[in-house]
């Protein structure tokens, strides 16, 4: 099928690499391997060639994980998003115009300067979007806002008034929050933590109103949805007996229709075939949804 735009491609750049614990991710997932995600996240001419060869005809690239997220000083946060997107711009995207497209990085350690970011990226650079990582650490490593949180509404009202996508991208779980994966370390990234923490990320959003308030508001999620496609119908029901309860959040509607309407489900690190059907059935297609949503990229 030729055609395809790609939407969770990763890259680095010389200043988030200070940020990249690469010792520890060799050591944890295999030095062998974690090489080659390091000689890929640098190396973007080979991958526009891969595009041609697998029917590719757009890559929206965005900054690899953690990111702007794992930065606790709010102001240095924010440098590094701005000079992050430009060198992404300059580097980059201008060396294949017409294939190469990006998801821009926003510092939410200051939410205000995050949308600004967001929309001097959108309106003058060409972004399509933003990526976050996940929650933003705020004065230390177990210190952090999830995008749900009040203080998040300035950046989620310039992004409905920008009409773009958030990408919600896998983060490793609070160093407090990671007891049941002691002596099982491969379990903490992309093998299982991720997913379970992107998912209840997503959950909060559902429950907290933002899609009340924003019902345009749309966010995409990778992983064929980080398994909320089969959990969510057991969720839903759960919170419906337990709706005299407390602790349910501000969500007006039942978390089934924020997932259809709200969310758009990639297939990014997760290409198995079984899944994948089970998935369409829950959510189906919308196959115009990605240039609608990217702006014809």
């Amino acid at each position: 099928m030729d055609g395809k735009i790609a939407l969770e491609e990763h890259v680095t750049t010389p200043r988030n690499n200070e940020l990249w614990d690469a010792a520890g991710e060799a050591a944890r997932n295999g030095k062998d391997y974690m090489a080659d995600v390091e000689r890929r996240l640098l190396e973007v001419d080979e991958r526009v060639k891969e595009m041609d060869r697998y029917g590719i005809e757009a890559t929206i690239l965005s900054l690899t994980s953690p990111g702007a997220q794992s930065i606790t000083d709010a102001a240095t946060a924010t440098a590094f998003a701005r000079e992050t997107n430009d060198t992404i711009k300059d580097t980059l995207l201008d060396r294949h115009p017409g294939r190469l497209f990006g998801f821009a990085a926003v510092a939410l350690q200051d939410p205000a300067s995050a949308a600004d970011e967001l929309d001097r990226a959108v309106t003058q650079l060409g972004y399509k979007g933003a990526l976050i990582n996940g929650y933003t650490n705020l004065t230390g490593p177990d210190d952090a806002r999830y995008l749900d949180e009040p203080d998040n509404h300035v950046f989620w009202d310039r992004v409905a008034a920008l009409n773009v996508p958030v990408y919600l991208h896998p983060r490793e779980p609070l160093p407090s929050q990671t007891r049941i994966y002691q002596g099982y370390a491969s379990l903490v990234g992309s093998a299982w933590a991720f997913a379970h923490e992107t998912a209840t990320h997503a959950v909060r959003l559902m429950l907290s109103g933002l899609f009340d308030r924003h019902p345009g508001l749309t966010i995409i999620l990778g992983h064929l949805g980080e398994g909320l496609p089969f959990l969510l119908p057991r969720l839903e029901h759960r919170l419906h007996l337990q709706r005299h309860g407390t602790g349910l959040g501000r969500a007006q509607r039942p978390v089934s229709a924020y997932l259809s309407e709200n969310f758009y489900l990639t297939t990014s690190g997760h290409f198995h075939t079984k899944a994948l059907h089970d998935t369409i059935a829950e959510m189906s297609v919308d196959a115009e949804a990605p240039q609608r949503l990217l702006g014809n990229a």
